[in-house]
């Protein structure tokens, strides 16, 4: 890869960047006092796992160290938001999974955090914002894919 193309490619992750530390600012408006975006990244996550998580699992997506997650998963659970079941297929680990609570918060956060969004001026080009997210999906893919190379 060229310099050039090099340069761009570090323009890009700056952008997305400053872009999530924005989007998750007007998030964490709407939290309450005690929890950050990367909880309500957390609560997202489980939310689309419905079957649960184990720690393991959960530090590796969020890639932060297990002792992290634990605290964190600590913290949610004191919080009513997240539960700690047994494992039925591995009694080895346990699974952490999102209660009624942590959906309802997620729920609500969401729908602020949009309204905020719709209230914008000017109002984010949708058209775009379509044309560029399958690029978007497939570079996050693939970045998945190698971080473990």
């Amino acid at each position: 890869m060229d310099s050039a193309a090099l340069d761009q490619l570090y323009r890009f992750f700056t952008e997305a960047g400053i872009i999530t530390q924005l989007g998750g600012a007007l998030t964490e408006r709407h939290l309450p006092r005690r929890l950050t975006n990367q909880h309500f990244g957390f609560l997202g996550h489980l939310s689309r796992r419905p079957e649960g998580e184990t720690p393991q699992k959960l530090a590796h997506a969020f890639q932060i160290p297990k002792t992290s997650m634990t605290h964190m998963i600590k913290v949610m659970e004191e919080l009513g938001l997240v539960e700690t079941r047994r494992n039925t297929e591995d009694a080895r680990s346990k699974l952490i999974v999102i209660t009624d609570a942590g959906e309802s918060l997620r729920q609500e956060v969401l729908a602020k955090a949009v309204d905020d969004l719709a209230k914008m001026e000017p109002q984010p080009d949708m058209e775009a914002v379509a044309r560029v997210l399958p690029d978007l999906e497939r570079l996050r893919a693939q970045l998945d894919a190698a971080r473990d190379c």
